[in-house]
């Protein structure tokens, strides 16, 4: 949460020039201190439905222990569901229209599995263009990942993905380009963040579409913002990512290469496993070979027990960065996204 410069101690006003948020006692006053209302469109397919759940409600849950949230999840019709990921969202989720009904202060919009470039071929696009445009009007702040984040590129800036020539996978370091972006205050200079995806938008086309690049990487950039500094958020990794989101990956498509689906056997995530996982993993592919094991004894409990996560906590600081942005800038209205005094064209005053 930011400081309040209730003094006229210098410290103050050198910590502001230095990038870090500072509030005046009356901007403090002014300030409606609630609980945030996040909505959580899920584009996920079935399989990993109710796990992207969880991984954006504990990436937020982590972020920040004193402020309340109330995640709102919803989906898309076009998006076509089996019975059981059907039977949830009619369950638990709200309609888009519920959620235009209702209000939110921020929207996370998850990526969703469609390696093909042409996003326009994607049965979703239409909708998901639909959501974007109300959230850009209507809430504070919109956080892209992936595949959104090349959608919104698109359709508002006519950015197209292109293909990387392979898949970048991984757990990849990092750069901050600006350090004075509040998004990335308090934030490792340098810091991991895990990819997973064939596609991607590179930074001359991030700055053709005026977007500020705040993090990149060897394999693309992964942290930028709209023009205006914050309405929306892009992400091309995964912050999100639980430790074992790549191995479960892994041994997804292990089982599309025994199925016949991928002709090859899938290479390794790069910079994620240890040597000594890496010669557990070799030795069952081994025993593959030799017909002497199946899927079903893929050692995921063993691996699991000693895989690192290099990213949670980076990732953890730009979404807390993020909440307590939107907390000084939305409108105690839901239906609103901004204060009366707050510029929608440079919401962060920057």
């Amino acid at each position: 949460m930011p400081l309040i410069a209730h003094s006229s101690l210098p410290s103050f006003e050198r910590l502001k020039q230095q990038g870090e948020t500072i509030l005046s006692k009356d901007r403090a006053a002014h300030q409606d201190i609630r609980e945030l209302h996040i909505g959580l469109l899920n584009m996920m397919p079935d399989s990993a439905l109710e796990a992207t759940e969880r991984q954006f409600f504990r990436l937020i849950g982590h972020s920040n222990q004193v402020a309340q949230f109330f995640i709102h999840p919803f989906s898309i019709k076009s998006i076509k569901r089996g019975v059981t990921a059907t039977k949830h969202i009619e369950k638990h989720y709200k309609t888009f229209d519920e959620i235009k009904s209702q209000g939110l202060d921020a929207l996370i919009i998850s990526g969703a599995n469609v390696s093909h470039p042409d996003l326009e071929r994607a049965p979703f696009y239409k909708e998901l263009r639909q959501v974007v445009e109300w959230s850009y009007e209507n809430v504070t702040s919109t956080l892209c990942s992936c595949l959104a984040t090349h959608a919104v590129l698109e359709f508002m800036y006519s950015q197209k993905r292109t293909p990387n020539g392979k898949k970048h996978w991984g757990v990849f370091p990092h750069k901050v380009i600006d350090r004075s972006h509040p998004l990335v205050k308090g934030v490792n200079t340098r810091f991991d963040i895990p990819h997973s995806r064939f596609n991607g938008i590179s930074e001359a086309q991030f700055e053709k579409a005026g977007a500020k690049v705040l993090a990149s990487s060897g394999v693309g950039v992964h942290l930028a913002v709209s023009q205006d500094q914050f309405r929306l958020v892009f992400f091309q990794g995964h912050p999100e990512y639980d430790s074992i989101s790549l191995l479960k990956e892994f041994k997804r498509e292990v089982s599309l290469y025994l199925e016949g689906a991928r002709s090859d056997y899938p290479p390794f995530p790069s910079n994620y496993l240890s040597p000594q996982n890496c010669a557990i993993l070799d030795e069952y592919k081994s025993r593959l070979e030799n017909n002497s094991a199946t899927i079903k004894e893929f050692p995921e409990k063993l691996v699991m027990k000693t895989i690192d996560n290099t990213w949670h906590d980076s990732a953890s600081a730009i979404i807390n960065n993020w909440i307590g942005s939107v907390y000084q800038v939305t409108n105690e209205d839901l239906k609103l996204p901004f204060m009366a005094t707050i510029n929608p064209l440079n919401p962060l005053d920057l």
